[in-house]
């Protein structure tokens, strides 16, 4: 039986609730920084885009993974939880990182690598405790909690490897931590909890995950190494095998509460996001046009934020006695996100067009801001306090 306490000490009292509300506060700052600094309001240490990169793989998104990795990883592997003590040390970590790499960021390029350099120590101490954990799991539970490991090692090899981005020596750390962290993570967890919350009875199909992760590897392959119609067809095929997967799971879409709805359509982006991202490469290589990554931000923002969404409201609500369910406003908010992402790619359009409609630039970003800002303000007081809405 949930139990009230004092809001001084319910905050820390469950993994997800400082790293969601960081997780919440960085996605607002980080992008108002690259907005300013796209702009060239703002003078940064390194490149607009790589700083975009990275703060919100590492900065955002990392937190939100933390939060809820650290709450249903250890309920995977039938282990116990990760105590108190060892994730509020790493989200301490993780927040002096984040501030150093921000301030470093605009004062000095040392300062950004010794935040780097912190934040990296807080994403091996989370690995590092995933593989303690998967370690001492029985046998039978071992190959969903691999994949999302795997994910994990592959966020951490890219971690490292930016401090080679922001030196100017590789840019293959941005791929890796896309395609095969960022992204890959969000789909093993997914394709393990929205079939079971739907009450699918399909059969698991145990080839499934790691047939998705070698077509990742092979995008992630073909994008560093500029075979680009080589991660034309990997797209298209990725996008198709994960579509007949989904229709296999017969996933009942209508009569569903709306939080699964919400977690259905997250999916659905992430076929959508692959098929026509792959066609988007195509016109590009033809043409020889640049649509702005709208492929990735298909990917990033249609697939992996709807899902942190769907996630992240249903665990701040399940875990502070609350029904998990999306009242109207939780659905206002996720219908912002779903025209956060149609901003994006009319962006990606009108740039990759020549149409000289550089104002949606602005309106994306502010369509993001607004997405957060509401969500921190709906959920915020729940992870503070457990308030009741």
């Amino acid at each position: 039986m949930f139990t009230p306490q004092k809001p001084q000490n319910y905050f820390f009292s469950q993994v997800h609730q400082p790293f969601f509300l960081s997780g919440i506060l960085f996605s607002v700052v980080v992008m108002i920084m690259f907005m300013l600094a796209y702009k060239g309001v703002l003078t940064l240490q390194v490149d607009s885009a790589s700083f975009h990169s990275y703060s919100l793989i590492y900065l955002v998104f990392t937190q939100f993974f933390t939060g809820f990795i650290f709450t249903t990883f250890p309920r995977f592997c039938q282990a116990e939880v990760i105590t108190k003590r060892y994730y509020l040390r790493t989200w301490a970590v993780q927040q002096l990182g984040a501030l150093l790499f921000l301030a470093g960021a605009l004062l000095s390029i040392e300062l950004l690598y010794v935040g780097l350099s912190v934040l990296l120590i807080a994403n091996t101490a989370i690995v590092y405790k995933l593989r303690e954990i998967y370690a001492k799991a029985p046998k039978a539970m071992k190959h969903d909690p691999l994949w999302i490991l795997v994910g994990f090692y592959m966020g951490l090899f890219a971690h490292f490897l930016y401090f080679l981005l922001f030196s100017g020596i590789d840019s293959s750390a941005v791929a890796i931590a896309v395609n095969l962290y960022l992204v890959f993570v969000t789909f093993a967890v997914g394709q393990r909890m929205v079939p079971f919350f739907s009450h699918s009875f399909a059969d698991k199909n145990e080839r499934f995950v790691p047939t998705v992760f070698m077509g990742f590897l092979l995008k992630t392959v073909a994008v560093n190494f500029g075979f680009v119609y080589v991660e034309i067809i990997v797209d298209i095929a990725l996008g198709l095998y994960i579509a007949m997967e989904v229709k296999r799971w017969a996933l009942p879409f209508k009569g569903s509460a709306a939080i699964l709805k919400i977690l259905h359509i997250s999916l659905y982006w992430l076929m959508g996001a692959l098929l026509i991202g792959g066609f988007v490469r195509l016109i590009e290589t033809v043409t020889s046009r640049n649509f702005m990554q709208m492929d990735i931000h298909m990917l990033v923002i249609g697939f992996v934020t709807t899902m942190l969404i769907g996630f992240g409201t249903r665990v701040t609500l399940g875990h502070s006695g609350q029904p998990p369910h999306a009242d109207a406003t939780t659905l206002k908010i996720f219908y912002l996100l779903q025209i956060v992402v149609i901003g994006r790619m009319l962006f990606s359009l009108v740039t990759g067009l020549e149409a000289g409609m550089f104002w949606m630039f602005d309106l994306s970003i502010t369509l993001w801001l607004l997405l957060f800002i509401f969500w921190g303000v709906r959920f915020g007081p729940v992870l503070v306090s457990g308030k009741k809405i």
